[in-house]
């Protein structure tokens, strides 16, 4: 369950970076950084960036009472390095998704309802249990989504275990899904400044 928990609490702080960028979007800050001499993005990378630095130290949170909880990996140094790497993939995909929702957002409270959806994810997935011993339906769904993949990728490096495919699914979904939120940002940004 441990890869489970991990994955719900980096896709709860990611989620947040919506909250944060639509805050300064409609605050005003965003308009005074823009009279600035830095690049129009840096703002949002500066929310990316900080979104990455705090799933970093709460997923070692995560892990440590994981350990203190009885959690026993079989990881090999690649196997740590490998997990991290794909926590640090799903942080970065989730945390452009989230500015993307930031940018749209018509208020705050609008942003913050991401959250939601971003925490559903896991529950319908391998996190908990095996999909297939899930309704028909769920299993469909619980096997087609992006984080049963990644779930299967950090359990197998964590736990020492092969991970097959999984590692490849993982990557093809998540680093896809980084790089169309990136560049739908970057065009929700400029549009934004357009007005």
């Amino acid at each position: 369950m441990v890869p489970g928990i991990i994955l719900l609490c980096a896709g709860y702080g990611a989620s947040t970076t919506a909250v944060s960028v639509s805050a300064d979007m409609h605050s005003g800050v965003v308009d005074r950084f823009r009279s600035l001499p830095i690049t129009s993005t840096a703002v949002l990378t500066g929310h990316v960036v900080a979104s990455m630095a705090r799933n970093v130290f709460s997923t070692l949170v995560v892990i440590g009472v994981a350990f203190l909880a009885g959690f026993r990996p079989e990881a090999s140094a690649l196997g740590y390095l490998g997990a991290l790497a794909m926590v640090l993939l799903f942080v970065l995909a989730l945390s452009w998704v989230s500015v993307v929702i930031g940018l749209v957002a018509r208020s705050v409270e609008a942003a913050s309802a991401f959250t939601f959806f971003v925490l559903f994810l896991p529950y319908v997935s391998s996190a908990f249990v095996p999909p297939e011993t899930m309704p028909a339906v769920l299993r469909g769904f619980a096997d087609n989504q992006p984080v049963t993949p990644m779930i299967e990728t950090i359990r197998g490096f964590l736990m020492g275990t092969p991970v097959g495919d999984n590692v490849w699914t993982a990557v093809a979904w998540f680093g896809a899904i980084a790089v169309l939120s990136f560049v739908a940002s970057m065009y929700l940004f400029r549009r934004s400044r357009a007005r």
